[in-house]
């Protein structure tokens, strides 16, 4: 599955916009993930200043990035934290929801800007984010629970 260079640019210019309007999304974008899966809050207890969540959405937009562009390492990326994230207990499930949760902050942030064009780059993109997740889930013998 492939992006067409619309939805890229879509996706791209949504994540900038987000930046210039809300500056760092990520307190938003975890308010968002407690509220949705409250059971992955007591993960971040350490992280007083949120600086692990900064590094967690940054490393996610990274990847989206990469599904946008290269395509080199988004894959890998997403195997191996599956793996991080299953050693704490998150089920691939729950991983792949942050995805859809950043997706739903975005939009929110953006109000009017979001439109029907840009919503259907990001439902793409999550499908396919989505199939890696399976792929890999599959590919590692993890429970998807």
């Amino acid at each position: 599955m492939s992006l067409s260079e619309q939805h890229k640019q879509l996706i791209e210019n949504s994540i900038e916009r987000v930046a210039d309007v809300a500056g760092d999304p990520s307190p938003l974008v975890y308010a968002r993930l407690f509220a949705e899966q409250p059971e992955m809050e007591p993960l971040f207890i350490l992280d007083r200043d949120g600086s692990a969540q900064g590094h967690m959405l940054a490393e996610a937009l990274d990847c989206v990035f990469d599904l946008l562009g290269p395509r080199g390492y988004a894959r890998t990326l997403i195997q191996s934290e599956l793996t991080n994230h299953s050693g704490f207990g998150v089920p691939p499930t729950v991983f792949a929801t942050f995805f859809r949760v950043v997706r739903d902050c975005f939009a929110e942030v953006l109000g009017s800007e979001w439109n029907a064009e840009t919503d259907a780059a990001w439902g793409e993109l999550l499908r396919e984010i989505d199939a890696i997740v399976e792929q890999q889930t599959a590919k590692a013998g993890m429970e998807v629970g």
